[in-house]
């Protein structure tokens, strides 16, 4: 994967042996760069602390903001908050290394691309199933929904037909966010990302 967005790029080379800060701002044509991205807008904040040894650079990458993304529920959109970091590690060498967590720089490499990792970090992040806060899904979207939905029955619109009394839907939130927790920490669907902090 290759995005080449410019300011993404670090030339390594002339950087001085110690570490080194880099910020990004992140927006739509961040995602655009990506093709088949389930992203298409988000306002996020990405740093990178590089420290750069002898034999390779060490990576640490923080995202933190907002992206945009459809309700799984009702199908309108949604602003979704998404917080994280991890580590990468660049190595000088000529092989390809058999552990997936660390990058092999070529000697005619001179630059990086941030872009790659920040993407995968924050796409990572995303849950598994997003649902608006209770009480803010679009109702009338979720009925007709349902209407134009094969083998929609009775039971599944009675479940997620709300009332503001009712407390399953704090419920379901809430269990959809800790399953979320613990996919994340159980493997990432990016193996640069497995040393997720």
């Amino acid at each position: 994967m290759k995005t080449n967005i410019k300011e993404f790029l670090i030339p390594f080379v002339g950087l001085k042996i110690g570490k080194h800060f880099f910020d990004f701002e992140i927006n739509s044509s961040f995602f655009d760069a990506f093709e088949y991205s389930p992203i298409q807008n988000g306002v996020l904040n990405a740093q990178l602390e590089l420290d750069k040894k002898e034999t390779m650079l060490i990576a640490n990458y923080i995202v933190d903001g907002e992206v945009e993304t459809i309700c799984d529920r009702c199908n309108t959109e949604m602003q979704l908050p998404i917080s994280g970091s991890f580590r990468l590690i660049y190595k000088f060498g000529t092989e390809e290394e058999e552990d997936e967590s660390l990058i092999v720089l070529l000697p005619d490499q001179y630059e990086i691309d941030a872009s790659i990792a920040i993407y995968e970090l924050i796409t990572s992040l995303l849950p598994l199933r997003s649902i608006h806060k209770k009480g803010a899904c679009d109702e009338e979207m979720w009925k007709l929904i349902q209407l134009h939905t094969v083998n929609a029955n009775d039971e599944s619109e009675e479940e997620d037909d709300f009332d503001e009394d009712d407390e399953d839907w704090d419920d379901e939130y809430d269990d959809d966010e800790s399953d979320d927790d613990e996919s994340d920490d159980d493997e990432s669907d990016f193996p640069l990302l497995n040393n997720l902090n």
